[in-house]
């Protein structure tokens, strides 16, 4: 008996491949350690449904209390960034 194949199947011209993208971005170790650094902030802030974390000196790992405020998502989606993708 033979092992199965695997088929890689190409999505048609404009179709976006999210289990192909997950596997390249999400799943890399860099990138979990931040998804663990933004849930810790949420816990230690005690953001509600809702509600983002925001991070006051613009480092998403910096997670001292007082580096934290709990804003509104509009709120925190407004600050201007600079081409770090740190708040100003």
């Amino acid at each position: 008996m033979s092992a199965p194949t695997k088929i890689s199947v190409t999505p048609p011209l404009g179709k976006r491949n999210y289990r192909k993208e997950y596997d390249n971005y999400h799943a890399k170790p860099e990138q979990k350690k931040k998804r663990a650094s933004r849930n810790a902030a949420r816990k230690r802030s005690g953001a509600k449904q809702g509600q983002d974390v925001h991070h006051k000196n613009g480092n998403p790992l910096d997670n001292r209390k007082g580096n934290l405020a709990v804003v509104s998502s509009s709120s925190n989606r407004s600050f201007p960034r600079d081409r770090n993708a740190r708040k100003m």
